[in-house]
């Protein structure tokens, strides 16, 4: 096939780029390195079968170009992060509500098939502790807290989506990834396992925001890439949104612990409040967020195989190189 990926200079593009080359795959990528990194793909650029455009997903002739050559459109691109959604709001807004409608309205002229990466953050600060369901109601908070920017452009690119399958019969899965980590995955905009590595590798305070009692169910980029490419390549899961995560939950203190015990750190563990990482109201932070698998295990007998131990220590022993 011909694969296109937006946002394939990012941390799971850039492994999604390599496991389809490996499958015998031709890969083109699109990125405007504004969180993804040149780093993560130059070990592919002597492949015959991998291209790489430094563009926007706003550009309409770069895009046109682009979804015209290619079978199969994963869409990474998106303004991601904590600290680089709360530091560019508006950015943020366009660059995910408007860049999908481009890339929905061409595939759909183009008749290409689309994998939507959405996100966990669909589902807000629902209370309790129960993993999420495709279909359970969404909570959010103000909308003066900046914080819910991003999970309100993503249900907008769902709808769209969805819109799109309705009533155009655009081929297109929506997933939605729950806290995914890996090698080449970066902290600069507010990633916790690998700003929490990197901390302790370095012997700085491992700063651990609010009480760190906050749960969540972290997925190795492996696992998560055996769901993704196989939710692409299955006919019935088209119109479809699908949680992509692991069963594998911890607590942000409990993870600050296990951290700096893999990497031998002396670093203290130190707490911080939300008032004194953020101005104050502009973020809310969400007490448990774990995905219920059940759906995507009957569609396509999903697995995750990578425990946390596991996982942490590869990313560790990548870090070290």
């Amino acid at each position: 096939m011909k694969v296109l990926i937006t946002g394939g200079a990012g941390f799971i593009g850039s492994h999604l780029a390599e496991r389809h080359l490996a499958m015998g795959d031709q890969v083109a990528i699109l990125d405007n390195l504004s969180t993804g990194s040149i780093k993560n793909i130059q070990h592919l650029e002597g492949n015959p079968n991998f291209s790489c455009t430094v563009g926007d997903i706003l550009d309409l002739a770069v895009m046109h170009a682009l979804v015209a050559d290619c079978d199969l459109i994963y869409h990474l691109a998106a303004a991601v992060g904590v600290d680089f959604i709360i530091e560019n709001p508006l950015l943020s807004l366009t660059t995910n509500i408007r860049g999908t409608e481009i890339l929905l309205e061409l595939a759909t002229e183009k008749k290409k098939r689309v994998v939507l990466a959405s996100t966990s953050e669909i589902y807000g600060k629902r209370n309790g502790h129960v993993p999420f369901k495709e279909d359970a109601d969404r909570i959010l908070g103000s909308t003066t807290v900046i914080r819910w920017t991003y999970s309100t452009s993503k249900a907008v690119d769902e709808l769209l989506a969805l819109a799109y399958w309705h009533e155009k019969r655009l081929p297109c899965v929506i997933v939605r990834p729950f806290n995914v980590i890996g090698p080449r995955q970066t902290g600069h905009y507010g990633m916790v396992v690998p700003r929490f590595i990197k901390q302790a590798m370095l012997g700085h305070p491992i700063t651990v925001y609010g009480d760190g009692e906050q749960r969540r169910c972290l997925t190795y980029v492996d696992d998560a890439l055996d769901g993704l490419i196989a939710l692409a390549l299955s006919d019935k899961a088209v119109g479809e949104i699908f949680n992509i995560g692991s069963n594998f939950e911890i607590s942000i203190k409990d993870l600050a612990h296990k951290i700096k015990k893999l990497t031998r750190s002396s670093s203290e563990i130190k707490f911080i409040s939300y008032e004194q990482a953020w101005p104050k109201g502009v973020y809310e932070d969400l007490v448990y967020r774990a995905p219920d698998l059940e759906k995507i295990r009957n569609y396509i007998d999903y697995c995750p195989r990578v425990d946390l131990d596991e996982a942490l220590t590869r990313i560790i022993a990548h870090s070290e190189r």
